[in-house]
C-alpha cells in the first residue's frame, strides 16, 4: 500500500514505541511516546513519582539511603511496566540527571538501580541535559532567537538560540529542590531576607554569562515541573479559558503576586495556593524565586512555557536522527499535520479544500472584499477541520474543536489555538462567535474569525463530494449587481452538488463580507 493510501486510510496504526525514563531531582517519570505508520507521534502514557532524591542529601552531598531506596522502588515498578507492556530494553532511554550527577555516590546508585532492574540507566551531563531541552524548545515552539530556559529539581540550564541553532549554554545548581534546602528554611512563612539572599545568588550566577543579559530579550522559552505548575497557578488566577500551559506566557507580574502568595504560607499550606500540586508545594517557591531572577537577568517580558520537556527532547532527538541539529524546519506544519494524522484525516481532501481556501483568500483584494487576516489560522483549520471525524461524525466539528484545543497545537500562541479551534467549530454550521474564549483574544478577532470561517465552509462544500472536482475557485464583483459576488469555478466534471452546497453558505458569506453571493463556472 502506497504511503499515500495509508494517510487516506487514516495511517493511525502504532508501528513502533519508545519509552523515556527521567530520574529527575525532584520526581522519576516514565513517558511511552507511540510513532503511527504515517508518521505521527504523540505520548500515549505515562507514569510518575515524587521520589525527591535531590533532598536529605548528606554532608558531602551524597544520596541519602531512604530516597535511594523509594527510588530503586520505583525504578522496579517502571521496569515491570515495560516489560508487561511489550516495550524492549532497547526501546527505552533511561536518564539520570543532575541529583545523581553531582553525588558522589550517583554513579554507585546507577549501577544497583541497573543489577536491580535491568533499566539501561546513564547519567546526563550538563550540556546533554541542556541540549535535549534546547530540542524539545526549538522542536514545540517557533523559537528562533532567545533563551530555552529547564528548571528541574537540582538544576538550571540556560540555552543560548540564534537563528534556530544552539550557541551557548550553562548549568547552575538552581533547582527547585536544591534552593529550598540551601536557602528557605522554617517551617512557617518565607523570610524576606532569605528570599532576598537566594535572589541575590541567582543574579549573581547568572551574572558570571555575559550573553544572558542580552540573549533572553527577543523570546524566553522556558520546560520543567515547577514552571508549569507556576503557569497553571497563574492561569487559575487570571481565569483565562486555557486547560493546557502550552504557549502561555508567565508574566513578572504574575510571578511576583504568587511568589508573594507562596511566601505568606508556610511550606505544608502552600498547595492551597490555586493550581499548585501538593507534590510540589515544598519547593515551589524556591523555584519560583530563581524564575523571577531570570526574567530579571534577561530582561524578557515574560517566560513562554511548553508542555514539553526533557523526555521530549530525548525522544525528538532519536526520531529526527540524523538530522543535525534534529529539529523540524517548521514547528507550525508539523504540528498540524501530526495532529491531522494522529487522528485519521484524509489529507487528500483536507489539504484540497485548504488550496481552495486559500485561493479564495487572494481573490479577496481584486473583488473589493476584506481579508480576514493571518490567512495561516485558516489554513490550519482547513486541515483540521474533519478531525473530530476520529470520535464520530455527528457533531465532528465539536470534536475537532476540542481535540485542537487539547492538542495545544506547539508553535501557536494560545489566542491562535483558539481562533483555529474555532474555525472548525463553525465549519458546517452555527454563527461564528469567540465565546468563552473572547478573553484570549483581540480586537478585531471576531471578524477574523467571521470571515475564516465563511471562506472555511465555502471551500468545503466546494469538495462536498471528496473528489477534487473543483480546481479552482476565484472571487470578481458581480457585473449585474454592485453588491454581488460572483463564485467562479474551475472544474472538471459534475459540480452540481459543490454549486449547490457553496451557495447554501450566501447568508455567511454576506454576513461576513457584506456581499450576495452567486456560483458560476468558468
Amino acid at each position: 500500500m502506497s504511503a499515500l493510501a495509508h494517510v487516506r486510510d487514516g495511517g493511525r496504526a502504532v508501528v513502533r514505541r519508545t519509552a523515556v525514563i527521567d530520574l529527575g531531582s525532584n520526581s522519576f517519570r516514565l513517558v511511552v511516546f507511540s510513532v503511527g505508520e504515517s508518521g505521527w507521534w504523540k505520548r500515549t502514557d505515562e507514569l510518575s513519582e515524587m521520589v525527591r532524591l535531590g533532598g536529605d542529601l548528606g554532608p558531602d552531598g551524597e544520596l541519602s539511603p531512604q530516597r535511594m531506596a523509594h527510588a530503586l522502588e520505583t525504578l522496579r515498578v517502571f521496569a515491570a511496566f515495560c516489560a508487561t507492556n511489550g516495550i524492549r530494553t532497547d526501546q527505552i532511554e533511561a536518564v539520570a540527571t543532575s541529583a545523581v550527577r553531582d553525588a558522589p555516590n550517583g554513579e554507585e546508585f546507577v549501577q544497583r538501580a541497573r543489577r536491580a532492574t535491568g533499566l539501561p540507566i546513564r547519567i546526563l551531563s550538563q550540556r546533554d541535559e541542556a541540549w535535549f531541552s534546547y530540542v524539545a524548545a526549538v522542536n514545540q515552539t517557533a523559537l528562533t532567537d532567545g533563551i530555552v530556559l529547564d528548571i528541574g529539581g537540582g538544576s538550571l540550564e540556560l540555552v543560548a538560540v540564534e537563528d534556530r541553532q544552539a550557541v551557548e549554554c550553562v548549568s547552575w545548581q538552581l533547582g527547585a529542590v536544591r534552593v529550598s534546602e540551601r536557602f528557605l528554611h522554617g517551617d512557617g512563612p518565607a523570610d524576606p531576607d532569605e528570599i532576598e539572599q537566594l535572589r541575590q545568588h541567582a543574579l549573581a550566577q547568572f551574572a558570571t554569562q555575559p550573553w544572558v543579559a542580552t540573549a533572553g530579550r527577543d523570546r524566553l522559552v522556558g520546560i520543567g515541573g515547577a514552571l508549569r505548575n507556576l503557569a497553571t497557578a497563574a492561569i487559575r488566577a487570571a481565569e483565562v479559558p486555557l486547560d493546557s500551559v502550552q504557549g502561555f506566557v508567565l508574566t513578572p507580574a504574575a510571578l511576583d503576586s504568587l511568589i508573594e502568595q507562596l511566601a505568606e504560607r508556610s511550606p505544608e499550606e502552600r498547595e492551597r495556593v490555586p493550581g499548585i500540586k501538593r507534590g510540589r508545594a515544598e519547593v515551589i517557591l524556591g523555584g519560583a524565586i530563581v524564575l523571577r531572577a531570570v526574567l530579571e537577568a534577561t530582561g524578557a517580558d515574560g517566560i513562554e512555557v511548553i508542555e514539553a520537556g526533557l523526555r521530549e527532547g530525548i525522544f525528538l532527538a532519536g526520531e529526527l536522527a540524523p538530522a543535525d541539529p534534529p529539529i523540524v524546519p517548521d514547528v507550525r506544519r508539523a504540528s498540524v499535520v501530526n495532529l491531522a494524522r494522529q487522528h485519521g484525516v484524509d489529507l487528500v481532501h483536507a489539504e484540497h479544500i485548504a488550496e481552495l481556501a486559500d485561493q479564495l483568500v487572494g481573490a479577496l483584494p481584486g473583488a473589493g472584499l476584506p481579508a480576514p487576516g493571518e490567512p495561516e489560522l485558516v489554513d490550519a483549520a482547513a486541515l483540521l477541520h474533519d478531525v473530530g471525524m476520529a470520535v464520530d461524525y455527528d457533531d465532528h466539528h465539536k470534536h475537532s474543536s476540542y481535540l485542537i484545543l487539547g492538542s495545544g497545537l506547539p508553535g501557536f500562541t494560545p489566542r491562535e489555538v483558539a481562533l483555529v479551534a474555532l474555525m472548525a467549530r463553525y465549519h458546517r454550521k452555527g454563527t461564528p462567535q469567540l465565546g468563552t474564549f473572547a478573553p484570549l483574544c483581540e480586537e478585531g478577532d471576531d471578524e477574523l474569525l467571521l470571515r475564516g470561517a465563511a471562506l472555511l465552509r465555502i471551500a468545503e462544500q466546494l469538495e462536498r463530494n471528496r473528489d477534487q472536482v473543483v480546481r479552482g475557485a476565484r472571487l470578481r464583483r458581480d457585473e449585474d449587481d454592485e453588491d454581488g459576488v460572483v463564485l467562479e469555478l474551475d472544474a472538471e466534471g459534475d459540480t452540481v452538488v459543490a454549486e449547490w452546497a457553496a451557495l447554501r453558505q450566501g447568508d455567511l458569506f454576506a454576513r461576513a463580507f457584506g456581499a450576495s453571493l452567486t456560483v458560476a463556472r468558468s
